[in-house]
């Protein structure tokens, strides 16, 4: 599959995929410190942003997509950077061609099963009739019903978009990752291991990396660190962008 992308910046090629429900546009902000140093690609995965729609959606035809991109792109190598999903995205990707990878980074997100937890989330997006609102200020009223939290509104609702004949429609595709949901927590495992550098880079805030996940870790990516940026949560990227820009300059040295 074809993936949509944003391209800026110069040097050595520096991948970046979102997480659930996300698009490349989560990444705009990293983005504008990272491509001084950086040809950046600012991905849409499959079913997301404005990347085509598939009923077909796991981590392995995700992987495939990340290497068509690269290969018509005539990316040899590249660094890799994934949040959440995304991050086990380039996690698959990496242990399956690790010698088109450079450097990865994974994320707040560990190799292990995640079970279902995004029921709410994908109740309230399903239960806005796209046919009848007539703003976002709608939509927003109907998943304020679901979710309080105002910044994880706001975040959903970036995947609300126009169609042509000037109502809404979302861009991630909401029928199958409703009925798909559970790919999205399943665990990447191999009988091979990713030597080069890898850093994951978990929230202090969160739980989506704990102690426990650290042998499967050291065991898939045996050249790894993990890290937690302080004061951040899942998405530590907007939670603490100039710590991210950070650590993720460093590492990249």
């Amino acid at each position: 599959m074809k993936l949509n992308f944003k391209k800026t910046g110069t040097g050595e090629a520096l991948i970046i995929l979102h997480g659930l429900f996300g698009s490349a546009d989560n990444w705009f902000s990293i983005a504008k410190e990272l491509e001084k140093d950086h040809t950046l690609y600012l991905v849409d995965q499959r079913n997301h942003g404005d990347s085509p729609h598939s009923e077909e959606w796991n981590y392995q035809v995700m992987a495939e997509d990340l290497n068509e991109l690269m290969e018509t792109e005539g990316i040899e190598s590249a660094y890799l950077m994934g949040h959440s999903m995304g991050g086990k995205t380039v996690m698959a990707f990496a242990l399956q061609y690790p010698e088109k990878v450079k450097k990865l980074i994974v994320a707040d997100i560990a190799p292990r099963y995640y079970p279902l937890h995004h029921q709410v989330i994908l109740e309230g997006l399903n239960a806005i009739p796209m046919d009848q609102i007539k703003s976002r200020k709608d939509a927003d009223d109907i998943l304020s019903g679901y979710i309080k939290n105002m910044g994880i509104r706001q975040f959903l609702l970036k995947s609300l978009g126009r169609n042509e004949k000037g109502g809404f429609e979302w861009k991630i595709n909401l029928k199958t990752i409703t009925e798909k949901i559970e790919i999205v927590g399943e665990e990447i495992d191999s009988d091979h291991s990713f030597d080069n550098p890898t850093l994951f880079m978990g929230g202090e805030n969160s739980d989506y990396i704990k102690e426990s996940d650290k042998s499967d870790i050291s065991r898939l990516f045996p050249n790894s660190n993990l890290i937690y940026i302080k004061n951040a949560g899942h998405w530590l990227h907007a939670e603490q962008p100039a710590a991210v820009i950070e650590t993720v300059r460093a590492f990249l040295r």
